[in-house]
């Protein structure tokens, strides 16, 4: 067997796309859509790697390996984040961009799914050679990029910083200012108000429907949040915002519990000086794997994919799961819970906040008009509470979970869209 094929079995076979993948299968018998659209949705359309060479601040020169990976194009051009970490492979990429498909589709935006990456661990990086990285992977994949073509974002690994790097290398390359090519960016360069903060306020705003539902109240609540990167540490403060009492917090150090709340600013102003919430002195050591199994009303697992499985579903104490992370709360243990009578607020939509305003961005961008951030926060919401409605309308219809749920609406615009586009050629 030739070795691209053997890396197109490989990937086919990450957890993290065969979740996705029964997720689509699962979908499609809810609404009885048609097999040869199911059968188009479980293959990626394109996918691109890249060697990235780097000359490293000792001269030598390191050669890292780079994805991007556009998955189905059918609703619009290609969008989704990338993403640098050392576990990064094109299996998880592949995943990541199938979840972006399916999300971008729950969301009703114009957007087609990709993702992209590169296999390399940020913090070991000086800013030169991040800058450097970023720069030569963007050449690598520009042919293929493009405002109307694929539109990157930041995910794990990178930032703002990451986004304009983007932005300015492929507007060099093509000769003129191109701000719509990357969404993510800094305020000062095309980048939208409210797009740092989206996906954690996304998530609090699904939260609180959620609660609702469960005949409860975000205000007192008591929450643990699994991972304080931008995605957690965003949902906790604005959820802090509103009343809950954050008890439990973690990150790559560790974990932090106090039963009588932590006050969010304050560990956020820690993490700023010190990078971590490791040395925060008003709270209790506790592990990521404990803090899963603490019993509050909501869990928001904000960091990987597969947290929670089949393994320790059955110990989960949380009323509520909000998703903040792609794919933490695999299908087998989301059956386990949904027996429970946990309510689960899945990623797609749950973590949509981030791609929702990059799509404002993206508008701004090419209408060279740009919004306040109260009217982008009060779009934010309608999009999403509306995602979140439609999903629990098929839930309570076809009495399934919200994840079956949300997968069967996002599933059936898109074959909608297909059927109508038609197969190329016949």
């Amino acid at each position: 067997m030739a070795q691209d094929s053997i890396m197109v079995e490989d990937h086919l076979r990450h957890p993290l796309f065969q979740n996705a993948m029964q997720s689509v299968e699962e979908a499609g018998k809810i609404i009885n859509a048609d097999p040869n659209i199911i059968n188009r949705l479980k293959k990626p359309k394109r996918c691109i790697i890249v060697s990235v060479p780097v000359r490293m601040d000792d001269s030598t020169v390191k050669v890292f390996s780079g994805y991007r990976v556009q998955y189905n194009s059918t609703l619009g051009p290609y969008k989704g984040g990338i993403r640098y970490h050392q576990d990064v492979c094109l299996g998880e990429v592949v995943g990541l961009a199938s979840l972006m498909m399916l999300k971008n589709s729950l969301m009703g935006l114009p957007y087609g799914g990709g993702k992209g990456g590169i296999t390399v661990d940020p913090t070991k990086l000086s800013r030169t050679e991040k800058q450097n990285l970023t720069r030569r992977y963007t050449s690598e994949i520009g042919p293929f990029i493009g405002p109307q073509k694929d539109i990157p974002a930041p995910d794990v690994g990178t930032d703002s910083q990451t986004m304009a790097w983007m932005m300015d290398t492929y507007s060099q390359e093509t000769g003129y200012a191109q701000p719509g090519v990357v969404t993510g960016k800094p305020i000062e360069i095309g980048g939208s108000l409210g797009r740092t903060g989206a996906t954690g306020l996304g998530a609090v705003y699904v939260a609180e429907k959620a609660f609702e539902k469960k005949g409860m109240s975000l205000k007192g609540a008591t929450i643990a949040v699994q991972g304080f990167g931008n995605v957690g540490s965003h949902a906790a403060l604005y959820a802090f915002e509103r009343g809950a009492k954050i008890v439990a917090i973690s990150d790559v150090s560790g974990g932090l519990f106090n039963g009588d709340g932590l006050n969010i600013p304050d560990v956020i102003e820690h993490v700023r000086i010190n990078k971590s919430i490791a040395g925060y002195s008003r709270g209790q050591k506790i592990s990521n794997e404990d803090l899963l199994l603490l019993d509050v009303d909501a869990l928001f697992p904000c960091a990987l994919e597969g947290v929670i499985t089949e393994k320790n579903a059955e110990k989960i104490k949380a009323k509520i799961i909000i998703e903040g992370a792609n794919g933490p709360v695999t299908n087998d243990a989301t059956k386990i819970l949904h027996k429970k009578g946990v309510f689960i607020a899945p990623d797609v939509i749950a973590n949509g906040g981030g791609v929702v305003v990059s799509y404002f961005e993206w508008v701004q961008d090419i209408m060279s008009f740009f919004w306040d951030e109260s009217e982008i926060n009060n779009r934010l919401k309608g999009i999403i509470t509306k995602a979140f409605d439609r999903s629990y309308v098929m839930a309570q219809e076809k009495n399934v979970d919200m994840r079956q749920a949300a997968m069967a609406v996002s599933v059936e615009r898109l074959q909608k869209a297909m059927l109508l586009r038609g197969l190329y050629p016949r």
